[in-house]
């Protein structure tokens, strides 16, 4: 065979390899869980122990909060986050007191919450909007099931517990499981999350970002079983409960990860 043609063949051989098997993803130390809900709670602390059911506080558009919200757009791929901070910082340099208001910053605040908390992501990739790393961890939970950092499960077969994502879909026609975002990944679909951080009788609380304009304490009903209950008319519709088992695979253990909740 001529050098020439050898050549061609040993570049359609390499082309035609299969890509490498991805990355199994690491087993997180109890530490990472902790620190995940100590940064969550010190960023509510911050904005003013908000409460959606009281009147607002402190919000975006207050000077304060440029640097919070910035940090959180810091935490994202460049390439989505550049762009509102370039428009932002031109704001704040200007006095105008128009502040963060587009795009949306919740998906930012989870993906700067799990990065502060030193979760890689390669386990929970950030970014600017919740839909996408919803289709990463789903991905991840479908081909690693048994080593997975956060697994989805829809709303009537697990009841929240603290550390996990309650997830809703905010469009006109949302779906209701995380199995039919799994078909539809890939395209932007307006949902939002927040990490639940107490559990009790008949409801659960949870905080998350850009809700009423700040971080924010969001309450919502179970039922008997602690299985959130359908929102009124109007509101989101949950279509996910992504469990969070960092600290909770081998070779780790934490009192987090026992069945009855030391939060209830």
């Amino acid at each position: 065979m001529k050098p020439a043609a050898f050549l061609l063949v040993a570049l359609l051989g390499a082309c035609a390899a299969p890509p490498p098997p991805p990355e199994p993803p690491l087993a997180y130390p109890p530490a990472a869980r902790e620190r995940m809900l100590r940064i969550v709670q010190a960023e509510w602390e911050e904005w003013g122990r908000q409460r959606a059911e009281a009147a607002p506080g402190t919000l975006e558009s207050d000077a304060a909060n440029f640097p919070r919200v910035l940090a959180y757009w810091r935490a994202v791929p460049e390439a989505e986050g550049a762009a509102a901070i370039a428009r932002n910082r031109a704001r704040f340099a200007a006095g105008n007191a128009d502040l963060w208001r587009e795009p949306a910053w919740s998906a930012a605040f989870i993906s700067f919450v799990l990065r502060s908390a030193g979760v890689d992501g390669r386990e929970f990739p950030p970014s600017a909007a919740h839909a996408f790393y919803l289709d990463a961890l789903i991905a991840d939970a479908l081909r690693f099931p048994a080593a997975a950092s956060f697994i989805p499960h829809d709303p009537g077969t697990r009841a929240p517990r603290v550390g996990d994502l309650v997830c809703a879909d905010r469009s006109t026609s949302p779906i209701r499981s995380w199995r039919q975002r799994a078909t539809d990944a890939g395209r932007f679909r307006p949902t939002h999350c927040d990490i639940v951080v107490r559990v009790g009788r008949g409801f659960v609380e949870a905080i998350g970002g850009n809700v009423r304009d700040a971080v924010t304490l969001s309450r919502f009903a179970t039922d008997a079983a602690g299985r959130l209950l359908a929102r009124p008319r109007g509101e989101p519709a949950w279509f996910a409960v992504i469990e969070n088992r960092l600290g909770c695979l081998p070779p780790w253990s934490s009192p987090s990860c026992n069945t009855e909740d030391p939060s209830a």
